[in-house]
């Protein structure tokens, strides 16, 4: 017997998402986050199968489409990677946008719009993409992807974390998860993609005794736990303020400039004074790729203060495919399973 799943693939940044369209089943829950328990307890073979290797690779991230439970929203959606299921994702709200527009998904496009705004329910809220569109012919095309998340806010400035014999200062901040921000001088990796082996490996050490130093917990939300590490440096592009890379506690890393990890790296600077408030805040990634970000409103978490962000990119529409995964296929649901 043989499974059948069907994939739209799309990068924004150079960070790739693969969007299960067909082959996958519908999850139960009352919630966002329970349909994601439920896939992974029933499900998981899936994103397995497109996830990791032989039909994926580590850093790849995929999602999957869902009836919507909020009101407002026109999808749900799920997020996976090699590590398993994630709360949010920036780019992969940027390529999701501009594959349900492209590819008609969600509603017929209307031929004379210019712009296109679509919701998306995640395991922590609605995330709004408004979507510039341009036509070339008859074909519809997704120029840039402006997205608004949810508040971002500094949990726990200058941190120690102990590493080894080290002790590093980091800072802990939200932007749809928790990430310990630190500057990459500190630790002496460059950010650049032949020391990318060991940017994974510091990620995950420090992601461990990060969540080992100090518990933390959304005030709103029922997420818990640093999700990863974001390294700061100076930029290679001279429009940009800052160099970042991100890397989950389970050594996915992100090529983009990271539009969840960029809201978070912003409520940083603005709690220190140093965000840009007459332009945009340029980010680029380990690929070369800029996001612009802008901060739109200052609000509270709990006794926190917050800023809400749009982040600008651009995806594109990379390939369709047809994975095959035969019941005698050893590696049917992949290689190297957490």
């Amino acid at each position: 017997m043989r499974h059948l799943i069907r994939t739209i693939d799309a990068h924004a940044g150079g960070q790739p998402l693969r969007l299960v369209v067909d082959g996958t089943v519908r999850p139960s829950g009352a919630t966002l986050a329970q349909r994601a328990e439920w896939l992974r307890r029933h499900a998981d073979r899936v994103r397995r199968t497109v996830v990791l290797p032989p039909r994926g690779h580590h850093d790849m991230v995929a999602a999957q489409l869902l009836d919507p439970l909020l009101p407002g929203s026109h999808a749900g959606i799920v997020f996976m990677d090699a590590g398993g299921y994630r709360a949010s994702s920036g780019h992969g709200i940027m390529a999701a946008t501009t594959i349900a527009i492209e590819r008609e998904l969600l509603y017929d496009r209307a031929a004379d719009q210019s712009s296109m705004e679509l919701a998306f329910e995640t395991a922590v809220g609605i995330v709004r993409a408004r979507a510039r569109i341009k036509q070339a012919g008859d074909r519809t095309r997704v120029d840039s992807v402006t997205i608004t998340g949810v508040p971002a806010f500094v949990y726990m400035p200058g941190h120690t974390v102990s590493l080894g014999s080290r002790e590093l200062r980091v800072d802990i901040a939200f932007g749809g998860v928790f990430y310990a921000i630190v500057d990459t001088e500190s630790v002496g990796i460059p950010l650049i993609d032949a020391r990318v082996p060991e940017l994974r490996r510091m990620g995950m050490e420090l992601t461990r005794a990060a969540n080992t130093s100090i518990r933390v917990a959304h005030p709103a939300l029922p997420l818990t736990g640093v999700a990863g590490v974001v390294f700061t440096g100076p930029p290679q592009d001279p429009e940009s303020h800052l160099r970042a890379v991100t890397v989950t506690g389970h050594g996915v890393v992100n090529w983009s400039p990271g539009a969840t990890a960029m809201p978070a790296v912003m409520s940083v600077l603005d709690a220190m004074g140093l965000l840009p408030d007459d332009g945009p805040f340029v980010q680029e990634g380990l690929a070369g790729s800029v996001f612009r970000g802008r901060g739109v409103a200052r609000t509270a978490v709990g006794e926190l203060p917050a800023l809400v962000t749009e982040i600008e990119g651009t995806a594109w529409i990379t390939g369709e495919h047809t994975f095959y995964a035969d019941e005698d296929d050893p590696f049917k649901e992949g290689v190297g399973k957490p």
